[in-house]
């Protein structure tokens, strides 16, 4: 297990969270499959997994709530789970840290597909290379009071240290590798969810929204049927 990828997976349906799992572990990652928040929480704290897939709703302690108290610990990636795409749970999972989301009943391939895209961001928010680093050029960019140090992957707030989950640090990338120019909600799903196609840009305004409470909700600017642009 040491070396393969490490997936918490939490999921009350057994023919689900069993079909699932096998479906994983033929892809080569190394699955904890828990049935309920509580189990999934304790095995969060004990196995330490590289990332965590929740169902929305599960006994015990919900999707949601298991991902902010997951949140509260570490910024290891989360996905959620959903079984309604216009569902309501979809954005409060995101509000309360996940990295990303998956629609039931949902494909294999895809499911892996965005294991894999949410991990590449983990890598590169994590000393990896990061394309929007090399364009920017290493070194530390300055906007107002905020700091964002491309190379070491540390941002700064007049001075504090800011904890940036590796989804919100790859956006913030992307905004400071052009600062200035109107990125829109399809670019910005393209560049930093990977999505090769019209994704859910519901992920990218709440995403926008978390990072805007953590540098400066004036740091990002809304252009109005265009989408956002950091100020240079």
């Amino acid at each position: 297990m040491a070396d393969q990828t490490h997936v918490l997976f939490v999921e009350d349906d057994d023919v689900i969270r069993e079909a699932t799992q096998l479906a994983l572990e033929r892809d080569g990652f190394a699955v904890t499959a828990m049935p309920d928040g509580l189990s999934g929480l304790e095995a969060f704290r004990s196995d330490r997994p590289d990332i965590a897939l929740l169902d929305v709703m599960v006994p015990g302690l919900d999707g949601v709530s298991l991902c902010r108290r997951i949140r509260d610990e570490s910024t290891v990636p989360v996905i959620m789970l959903s079984a309604r795409a216009d569902s309501i749970d979809v954005v409060l999972g995101l509000e309360a840290g996940a990295d990303d989301y998956v629609t039931k009943p949902f494909d294999g391939a895809v499911l892996v597909a965005r294991i894999r895209a949410v991990l590449r961001r983990f890598g590169r928010a994590n000393g990896g290379r990061d394309e929007s680093a090399d364009a920017a050029g290493a070194g530390v960019l300055a906007f107002g009071e905020l700091e964002i140090d491309t190379g070491g992957m540390e941002v700064r707030r007049a001075g504090e240290p800011v904890a940036l989950t590796p989804t919100e640090m790859r956006l913030l990338l992307e905004f400071s590798s052009a600062p200035g120019t109107v990125l829109s909600r399809d670019k910005l799903l393209e560049r930093v969810w990977e999505y090769g196609w019209g994704g859910d840009t519901r992920v990218v305004d709440v995403h926008v929204q978390r990072l805007r409470t953590k540098i400066g909700q004036d740091r990002i600017e809304t252009v109005r049927g265009f989408g956002y642009k950091l100020k240079a």
